[in-house]
Formats: C-alpha cells, structure tokens, sequence
C-alpha cells in the first residue's frame, strides 16, 4: 500500500468517526425533548396564583346586622322581599327582662328566622334555611371560601369565631350570628343573678 492510500485511509475513518459522534449527539438531544411533555413544560412556566383574601366575619345578613334597633330591624324585614313581615304579631317579649324576639318567617331560600334583642339592641340572628332549596355542603363551602377554615368544627357545628362575632353553621340548616360582646354582658349578669340568689337560698336556711 503506497503513502496516498494510507492518507485516504486515515481520512475516511476520521470523517466516520466524526459522523457518529455528530448522529449520536443529535439523538441525545433529540431524546432529551422528546422526553419533556407539554404539559411539563406549561407548568413549569406557568405563573402561580396568590390565594384570594379572607374577608372579615360578617355582622349578620345583608342589611339586617348585629347592634341594630328592633325598630330599625322592622324597617328593613318590611323592605326584604326575602320575609313576609307580617306586623305586631311577629313580635314577643320573653321571660328575660329587657329581652325582646322578632319571628318572621322566611320565603325561597330562609325558611324562618329570628331576630333576639338585649335592652332594644340586636344581639342575636338565627337563621332557619330552606333544605329543598339549598344544602348544608353548598353553605358551607360558600362561607369556607369567603371567611377561611372554622375555628371550630364537629358533627353539629362549623364555627366562626373573631372575638367579636360568632358565626355557625349548624346542621341540619341553621344559620346563627352571635355578638360576643353582648353575650359576655348578659352572661355576666345571669352569673351575677345566681350569686345573688345563692346568697339569699343560704342566708334563709342558716335562719332555719
């Protein structure tokens, strides 16, 4: 073999050897994409999305809201074409001193409800909701979303709980908004009121 075919030789195989490398390279690299779905990459790049804003407890529903006069209470159950107001009568005075309730009943979506009053001051919501129209887990996952996860939760109640106001939903359908507020009052001068009463039962038997 003379000198030119051993340089023809040495050339042949060196651009062999370079086409291999150059194929496999193409293949690893076209491995590589073709192992990187769509869908991986869409996410990948897709921006993510801030959860929304937990909204402060509401006071009571729509315009009829916790601290309201019961005249000013009336005034709006006349107006809400969700009540059938029906006058004087849906009004009652309860066995508590300066306790007052106002039960309306309800039309489409609340069944009835009931509007309770401390010394002429609304204290109390509870509202009774209308099950062949709306269901407990629709309520629920409406309220989840507006005002965040209960701050207590068992088989009776989901409950809401701001230090201002209370807000339960309680099963079967019942709605329920409480001033915190109000209620310490009350139950403070109940406590006050067995004291007293406790005093009065002992100092009559050690008279005995």
């Amino acid at each position: 073999m003379n000198t030119r075919s051993i340089v023809e030789g040495a050339a042949l195989r060196a651009r062999c050897l370079f086409c291999s490398g150059l194929l496999a390279l193409v293949c690893v690299q076209g491995f590589g994409q073709a192992t990187t779905s769509p869908g991986n990459a869409a996410s990948s790049s897709a921006p993510t999305t801030a959860a929304p804003p937990v909204l402060p407890l509401p006071l009571g529903y729509g315009k009829l809201t916790l601290g309201m006069t019961r005249d000013e209470v009336i005034a709006e159950l006349k107006a809400d074409p969700l009540f059938a107001w029906r006058g004087p009568e849906d009004v009652s005075l309860l066995p508590t001193p300066n306790q007052s309730l106002i039960e309306v009943t309800g039309l489409s979506f609340i069944r009835r409800a009931f509007f309770q009053f401390d010394s002429g001051k609304l204290w109390v919501i509870i509202l009774d909701l209308a099950q062949d129209r709306v269901d407990h887990y629709s309520i629920w996952t409406s309220l989840v979303a507006k005002y965040g996860q209960p701050t207590t939760l068992d088989p009776s109640a989901s409950t809401w709980d701001d230090g201002k106001v209370r807000m339960s939903l309680e099963r079967p359908l019942t709605l329920r908004y409480l001033d915190l507020a109000e209620f310490a009052k009350i139950k403070g001068a109940s406590a006050a009121k067995v004291s007293v009463e406790e005093l009065d039962r002992r100092a009559f038997l050690g008279g005995l």
